[in-house]
């Protein structure tokens, strides 16, 4: 034997050698193949799962808003309870002067001394109130205007400049912020 047949040899021995680890590799493949789509989860189990995914994160977020809104709620009616506070310890000052002025009027002789102490209330009052935003309006003395002014009655003007004008002022009118809340109710010169 030669050399070249001994190459031969070899080279067949070797081919037959690489057949049977092809052979033996694709048997593990599809082996292995098999195995994964056995274990493999299925189309339908895949969309199951991402639904209970979806449908669990829904229910999380529902709860969430659900409890926002509710907490929104009961800070609102927290808030309208307490809207009027400012206003009213701002004029506790003032309801304390009546009691001593009501007390004071009782061993009271002489009217000038308590006359005096209800100015210095209202006074106390007005302050109070304009610290809110409230202030009166002018109306004696102005053209009448109904976007301000509710005419009680006409009278005849004392002089003729007073003609469409405010001569009297039954109640006083007042803005809050620039806005009307109360009509003046005044008497207009005709």
């Amino acid at each position: 034997m030669n050399f070249n047949d001994m190459l031969k040899k070899k080279k067949k021995e070797d081919s037959d050698n690489t057949e049977d680890i092809n052979t033996t590799v694709n048997e593990f493949e599809q082996e292995t193949d098999e195995q994964a789509a056995e274990n493999a989860p299925s189309p339908v189990d895949t969309l199951k799962e991402e639904l209970s995914l979806a449908n669990d994160k829904y229910l999380r977020l529902y709860a969430e808003f659900d409890n926002f809104r509710r907490r929104t709620i009961k800070e609102r009616e927290d808030a309208r309870k307490m809207e009027g506070k400012d206003l009213i310890v701002s004029l506790l000052p003032v309801l304390d002067d009546f009691e001593r002025a009501l007390r004071a009027m009782e061993t009271a002789t002489d009217v000038a001394p308590v006359k005096e102490g209800v100015t210095l209330i209202q006074n106390k009052l007005k302050g109070a109130l304009n610290k809110t935003g409230l202030k009166e309006m002018e109306s004696i003395g102005t053209p009448f205007d109904p976007e301000l002014q509710e005419a009680i009655t006409n009278i005849p003007a004392p002089t003729e400049d007073l003609k469409g004008k405010v001569v009297d002022e039954m109640e006083k009118g007042y803005f809050l912020n620039d806005k009307v809340v109360r009509f003046a109710k005044v008497i207009v010169g005709a």
